[in-house]
């Protein structure tokens, strides 16, 4: 039978053995130092002039004194001298000066893997988990109800600034918040594709409309979803004396969301709110510079809207008299807008090319 455990080689007990308490009291005194194990510091290459009973320290390279031989074990002081602890595989040890928790590989004291070696450090790690479970496609996962960001004060040794970085490799990728329901993205924001900042909402999660885009180079905002366009007629439309007729706006310069109908001549409003239209009507002469020419905005084909209805009654020259109409109205989803014209006294044509309509949503 062996004279000591295989661990932390503790005395044994021997059979018939005088004095029991000693070989006791020995055990104890092991026990005392290696359990829970915490040392004192771990640079130390001679031991301090007055240490207190039951300091223990990591001894560091190239020891001298009474501590010489003993590079990297611990060194235990009680009743009065200093015991070597020779430290096996796997023993952890706090440090305290250092505020930092190490193992022993075999080789050197290192950090606990998965651990924090200090309560302000965590350096390296390759997943971490909060409230939930950690993976290699996200490495950083946190399941909580609220998180706060706060910046640390001067008087705390910061600046009172805060900055949340995050960086791509190149212009080409992508880097952004992604907000989800239930895990499938509805909106996201950030640099995706380019470096110009996007914001863009999804039902589905896979097709995307970019509600806002700003360009990096002239910081120059657009609304590529809000309804708006600019269109005008190819061709002169003749109009007959005091017959209103839907000026034929059969081309389009602009047209987000497709919300012009070049086909039927009209706007199609895509949702309710507040919209901006405009039109510029240019006469040209039939038989006569007695045409008066007078132009109007028809809702749903049927109501003049307030505010759009204009006229010219004063002389008339081809090709250069103009007549323009600006108006803001309240539209529900599914309403038309068209611009229509009349002449009174003689008939006559709405130019071709400068004859134009436009419209914006505003709010």
């Amino acid at each position: 039978m062996a004279d000591e455990t295989t661990h932390l080689k503790l005395p044994y007990i021997l059979a018939n053995q005088a004095q029991k308490h000693v070989t006791h009291n020995e055990a104890l005194r092991l026990l005392d130092g290696i359990v829970q194990l915490s040392v004192l510091d771990r640079d130390l290459t001679e031991p301090p002039a007055t240490p207190a009973d039951g300091d223990r320290y990591i001894v560091g390279s190239g020891a001298t004194g009474a501590w010489d031989g003993w590079d990297l074990n611990v060194a235990y002081y009680v009743d009065g001298a200093w015991m070597k602890l020779v430290q096996q595989s796997g023993w952890r040890a706090w440090i305290a000066d250092e505020q930092k928790l190490v193992i022993w590989d075999g080789t050197a004291w290192a950090p606990v893997e998965g651990i924090p070696e200090s309560g302000a450090e965590i350096q390296n790690a390759a997943l971490f988990g909060l409230g939930t479970t950690a993976d290699s496609n996200n490495p950083f996962s946190a399941k909580i109800n609220k998180a706060l960001w706060t910046a640390r004060t001067i008087t705390e040794g910061g600046d009172g600034d805060l900055f949340y970085t995050m960086n791509k490799e190149a212009a080409g990728d992508d880097v952004g918040f992604l907000f989800q329901t239930n895990f499938v993205t509805k909106a996201l924001m950030g640099l995706f594709g380019s470096d110009n900042w996007r914001v863009a909402v999804s039902d589905d999660g896979s097709a995307f409309n970019d509600a806002i885009r700003a360009d990096r180079s002239t910081g120059i905002v657009s609304l590529p979803s809000n309804a708006k366009f600019a269109a005008y007629t190819n061709f002169d439309n003749y109009v007959a004396v005091n017959t209103w007729t839907k000026i034929a706006i059969n081309n389009t310069e602009y047209n987000d969301q497709n919300a012009f109908d070049a086909g039927n001549n009209r706007f199609v409003t895509p949702a309710d709110g507040l919209y901006l239209f405009g039109a510029s009507l240019l006469y040209k002469v039939n038989s006569s510079t007695n045409a008066r020419m007078q132009a109007r905005l028809v809702k749903n084909g049927a109501s003049v809207i307030p505010g759009s209805f204009g006229g010219i009654t004063g002389a008339h020259v081809s090709e250069v008299t103009a007549l323009w109409l600006n108006v803001a109205v309240i539209l529900d989803a599914g309403d038309t807008v068209e611009l229509q014209g009349n002449f009174t006294a003689e008939d006559g044509y709405f130019a071709a090319d400068h004859t134009r309509f436009w419209g914006a949503w505003l709010a």
